[in-house]
């Protein structure tokens, strides 16, 4: 926890000014509270008894002086509140765009393993809580020590036998407060844990909001939400518990210690043993002496939220990419396209089960490859690992003769453009997801792009043209529109490789030719690879792979590998019976 708390402390750093500041009106704002009973109790027990023109204008005075306090912890409130807000805010800012940097470094093999909730309440509710932790926990600390040691201080100068007799109940307080502590502290991880779960499925649920209305299953998605809403609700009944039995338990503490207090004080009166305005101003303290430990209540469920918060936090920050950057890793220049697969072996992380064993491919220079087999043969893992969406367990991957792992990772993928069948388009309009292609694009080239991919015109067609919102993940679009919009994408990229990944195979007849037509445009004098369903889009294709679960059965042109009457000419003639 030490060394969790330290890392956590760091987030002050670009903002010591703030942070100090805060502190330094949270001190102040806590002085002033303990001072005004004092005057309090000066008044009545001396000016009261001076000679009444005297004493009206000392009373005055300090009345002046009084209202001056109130206004000045007014404004130290109001500092606390706003500016000390304002950091927590910008520190959740920079946590917030940290944790994301980080989630764009990481490979597809950890996003293989997660859900998109889990990940999205991290961003979230995580970072809500730290924040608040941040911004709330050393004020509400400071205030609480100062209060608490400030009022016994002046109760123990007042009257030492009921500032003993507040204190006597403080030890039994914090034995109760850290036993509660450490049960709320695993009631709220797990509350996080399933509040995440319910992010998921309703990111689940309305992401596939199409395929539940077309199956009429908004009852059984409802029922699935039910399900895991009661588990949210299971878990937090259990940490409410811990929550009633401490909050009652500390507030019976606190007014057994007020009544304590008045009756020993009572008992002292009624032997004269102390004046009564020493009573009034004891029982003032008392509320200086007892709302730290209410504060400090406050203070524990924040840390218990905001601590495991940053836990989880942590545990994601503490996930290494698996791919990066070798140290010595260079940059791509003058890239022809020659692709070299030597002896390369693939498995995914936690399967002992290789996708790909042994392979060697060489493919040239602006080579048209098509790829075709049998579902799970390896045709779309063989592609990912071009780009090193994954990297090979065994052998290595040439581009132009360079180790793709000794290539910077940014370099490489500039240089390689991908088609694939399920289009993701982001909320926006259609020239914003083309400059995606460029961010720096001038509309001209956009426009250009979106010519060359045989889109142009039906955008044209568009109640705003180019500026038409596409809305999420472009539902406004037809399939073939769609894939038009991610091919004058790549067209914009201008990549000297191209992958194509079954990017035809969802598509009608009519919206295929055109689509298709681009492709191959786009293909002309680039390194190309097509994963293939309608084997009819790759007749053209200078070199057709066959890839079975034992590597590349067959190798040729459509011609020959037709003539061979193996699995290539069975699969073709069976997608035409």
């Amino acid at each position: 926890m030490k060394k969790t708390l330290k890392q956590l402390a760091g987030y002050y750093k670009p903002y010591k000014g703030l942070f100090f500041s805060d502190l330094f009106f949270a001190v102040l704002g806590a002085g002033i509270t303990l001072v005004i009973p004092l005057l309090v109790r000066y008044i009545t027990s001396n000016v009261v008894y001076y000679p009444v023109e005297k004493a009206v204008n000392v009373i005055i005075k300090l009345g002046i002086f009084m209202i001056a306090l109130v206004l000045l912890e007014a404004f130290c409130n109001f500092y606390i509140a706003y500016y000390g807000h304002l950091m927590g805010a910008r520190i959740e800012r920079d946590m917030r765009n940290e944790i994301f940097s980080h989630y764009q470094k990481l490979s597809f093999a950890f996003f293989d393993n997660q859900k998109v909730g889990q990940l999205l309440s991290r961003v979230t509710s995580d970072l809500f809580e730290i924040s608040e932790l941040l911004h709330h926990g050393p004020e509400d600390l400071i205030i609480s020590i100062i209060k608490f040691v400030g009022a016994f201080i002046i109760l123990a100068f007042i009257n030492i036998r009921l500032a003993l007799a507040a204190f006597f109940f403080i030890p039994f307080l914090i034995l109760y407060a850290l036993y509660f502590n450490r049960k709320m502290e695993t009631a709220f991880q797990r509350n996080r844990a399933r509040i995440a779960d319910i992010n998921t499925q309703i990111e689940d649920s309305l992401s596939g909001i199409r395929v539940v209305k077309s199956f009429a299953n908004e009852q059984e998605e409802m029922r699935k939400f039910k399900i895991g809403n009661q588990r949210f609700v299971e878990s937090k009944k259990q940490s409410y518990q811990y929550m009633g039995t401490y909050y009652s338990g500390m507030g019976a503490f606190t007014t057994l210690i007020t009544i304590v207090v008045l009756l020993v004080g009572a008992f002292s009166l009624t032997k004269g043993q102390m004046p009564v305005e020493d009573l009034v101003t004891v029982l003032l303290y008392i509320n200086n002496f007892t709302e730290p430990v209410k504060k400090l209540i406050n203070f524990t469920e924040q840390f218990q939220n905001g601590y495991s918060g940053y836990v989880r936090f942590r545990e994601i920050m503490a996930v290494e990419p698996d791919i990066t950057d070798d140290a010595d890793a260079c940059e791509l220049t003058d890239v022809k396209g020659a692709i070299d697969f030597e002896n390369v072996s693939f498995s995914y992380e936690g399967n002992k089960e290789q996708v790909l064993k042994n392979v060697n491919l060489k493919v040239n220079a602006g080579e048209y490859v098509a790829l075709v087999g049998g579902s799970g043969a390896g045709k779309t893992t063989l592609c990912s690992l071009i780009p090193r969406f994954y990297d090979v367990t065994e052998g290595r991957v040439l581009l132009d003769g360079q180790d793709i792992r000794k290539l910077k990772l940014h370099s490489l993928r500039s240089k390689i453009g991908i088609v694939q069948q399920d289009v993701y388009l982001f909320a926006g309009t259609v020239m914003e997801n083309i400059r995606y292609g460029k961010p720096d694009a001038t509309d001209e080239e956009v426009i250009q792009a979106a010519k060359a991919a045989n889109a142009h015109d039906f955008i044209m067609e568009l109640d705003d043209g180019y500026n038409t919102d596409i809305g999420q993940r472009g539902v406004k679009l037809s399939g073939g529109q769609k894939q038009r919009l991610s091919i004058a994408r790549v067209f914009l990229k201008n990549p000297p490789i191209l992958i194509f990944d079954e990017a035809t195979s969802a598509l009608d007849n009519e919206s295929e030719k055109i689509v298709q037509d681009s492709l191959e445009k786009l293909s002309a004098d680039r390194t190309t690879f097509v994963i293939a369903h309608r084997l009819s889009t790759i007749r053209k294709a200078q070199r057709i792979l066959v890839l079975t679960e034992d590597g590349i059965a067959e190798e040729g042109t459509h011609q020959e590998l037709m003539e061979k009457e193996g699995i290539y000419s069975s699969l073709y003639k069976l997608s035409f019976s």
